[in-house]
């Protein structure tokens, strides 16, 4: 079976150069001993993306991403829903680059799938440190 990892948008953003985002992704699953089944990431504003937190978690609150995981067993399957609005802000925020925080919550939502949580404070330090271990494998070359 060949992984699906697929981008779209529902605003303006393009994401550049996204065969290294898919290489990227896939480094990451395989070194959790996790395979890709179907991962669509579709980009957005603040207001889509405020409507999914409503309709389907019940949730009335911006936020940069939400993960939809429907894996089984090793094999991951996902829709990634991401606010470039709120990824933009926050970028500004922590005063890093919009490259490095998209590339921060993309993989937040794989780790989710991967079995990493963040609802309590131990576990948002986990997830954080493992964020930041999985982002430095995009540089890293077959």
């Amino acid at each position: 079976m060949s992984a699906l990892i697929n981008f779209e948008s529902k605003n303006d953003f393009q994401l550049n150069n996204e065969l290294s985002y898919k290489n990227w992704i896939e480094k990451v699953v395989v070194s959790h001993q996790k395979e890709i089944g179907d991962i669509l990431y579709t980009f957005c504003d603040d207001d889509y993306l405020l409507e999914i937190n409503q309709q389907y978690l019940n949730h009335n609150t911006y936020t940069d991403i939400i993960t939809f995981d429907d894996s089984q067993s090793n094999l991951l399957f996902a829709e990634i829903y991401i606010s470039t609005q709120r990824v933009r802000d926050n970028a500004e925020t922590f005063s890093i680059s919009l490259d490095e925080e998209l590339k921060r919550v993309m993989i937040h939502g794989i780790l989710h799938c991967i079995g990493f949580k963040d609802e309590t404070a131990e576990e948002k330090a986990k997830m954080r440190e493992e964020e930041e271990r999985m982002m430095e494998l995009f540089h890293v070359e077959h």
